[in-house]
Parts: C-alpha cells; structure tokens; sequence
C-alpha cells in the first residue's frame, strides 16, 4: 500500500530512541521530510544526519518540550528547513510513575503540555497543508489501572481525550488527529531494559501479563503511528489505536 508520504514534512518529538526514532525512519523511508528533537541536541544531529541518508531532509535539534518557548522555537526552524508541515507526531514522556509532586509536574509539563504547546505551535502550519495530520503518543495505562497509575497514567488518559477534542475542532479545517496507546515496548536502552536489569520481579510479572509471550517492538508501534499519521488514513479521526498483543483487557467502545 502506497501511504501517500512521499515529500510531506514531519516533526517527531523525542525522535532519537525507541518508538519515536523507528516513526521517524519509517517516515523517511516512505519519502517523507523530517524534523525530530531530544532534549541531546549532539544525538538528534547525528540521527537527522542517518535519517537524510534516505534521500529526505531532516533536521535535528537539542529541545526540552516542557520548555514552551523552545519548543514553539523549535516548530519554526523546523517548518523553515523542511517548508511547511503536514504532520506533528507528539512522543515525549517524563515517565513520571512517582506519587510526589514533582512527579506530577513533570507530567503535566511534558507529557500534557508539551503535546498541547506542541499542537497549537504547529497549527498554522497544518492548517496550510493539504495532508495535515496530528498524532499523539499516549499508552495502555491511559486506559486500565496499572502499576504507573499514577501522574503517567493519568496524563496519558488526558491525552487521549485531548486528542479526539481535536480530532473533532479541527475537522472542518481538514485536519485529523489520533492517539496511538502502546502496549509494553522493548528496546535496548529502553525504560523495560531498564526495569529488567534493577527490578526483574517486575519486568517477570510484566512480561506474563503478556498473552503473546513478549513485548512490543518500537517498528510494531511506527507502523500504527506512520499509518495514522499518512493519507492512507484519510477518513480516520479521532481514534485511539491501541497497539497491545492483547495485553489489555477492557473493551474499548
């Protein structure tokens, strides 16, 4: 299936790692130009410059998305270099799981807040695009109590409600909106990596509530993100595509 990517402009937060830096190469390598940022500004250069090998532009840049400020800096450069937008891909998390305050501030002021500064810095931008597509990263905890049932899951849950807000404001402008909810994804250097080398009780009881047997890769992810974000899903707005193996159990109506 041809996606439709070919010379459209993206930006994807925290593309450097994990779920974000397979959206972003998918991206790419569907001919899509692409604009990613860390809060690393040496590792979103050296990623923009792999990603670029796919004959696309790509620019990287050093951005703490709970910055409001640079981060609508961000939006600007990124929409000169690539000259427009047609999709934001909001992927950051504090990973904020803690009880205490901070914890929930951290939250808010990355997981929320940044996917909101993120979206209306870009809005001028998609709303020139004929193709204009917003994705939002949430998670399964958004959706059942777990143990991040804290400010993770709580923000995570608000993203998702934010995101069909959208969906449904900006469909007259033609612009689609959609959440994309993980399941536990796996990667090298990754939060569940880490989990399994300093507390593999959790990472074992993780891991058998897994009714395939295993986790999510970051490419399983991209693929449901890459095809929300494309004009293959044209007619798709305001979903919440839940990416689990059937970890979940609720019904989602």
């Amino acid at each position: 299936m041809d996606l439709g990517l070919k010379g459209l402009r993206a930006i994807v937060t925290g593309g450097t790692k994990g779920i974000g830096l397979a959206i972003a190469q998918t991206l790419a390598a569907e001919g899509c130009h692409v604009a990613i940022c860390s809060r690393n500004a040496a590792e979103a250069q050296a990623t923009a410059a792999k990603l670029a090998e796919s004959g696309i532009t790509a620019y990287g840049a050093g951005t703490d998305v709970s910055d409001g400020l640079a981060l609508a800096a961000f939006v600007e450069e990124a929409a000169e270099m690539l000259g427009g937008l047609d999709i934001v891909v909001a992927n950051v998390s504090a990973l904020a799981i803690g009880h205490d305050e901070e914890s929930w501030k951290k939250g808010f002021d990355t997981d929320l807040m940044g996917t909101v500064r993120l979206v209306n810095a870009a809005l001028p931008y998609l709303e020139k695009s004929a193709a204009a597509s917003i994705v939002t990263i949430s998670s399964v905890s958004g959706r059942e109590i777990d143990f991040a049932s804290g400010p993770y899951g709580v923000f995570k849950a608000a993203l998702v409600h934010y995101t069909q807000g959208l969906a449904f404001s900006l469909a007259p402008k033609k612009i689609r909106a959609n959440t994309v909810s993980p399941g536990n994804t796996y990667f090298a250097g990754g939060v569940w990596n880490s989990i399994e080398d300093t507390n593999p009780t959790l990472f074992a009881e993780a891991l058998a509530l897994n009714p395939t047997g295993r986790m999510a890769t970051p490419q399983e992810i991209a693929n449901a993100a890459v095809f929300l974000a494309s004009p293959a899903a044209s007619f798709v707005y305001g979903t919440n595509l839940v990416v689990d193996g059937a970890l979940t159990r609720g019904v989602q109506l």
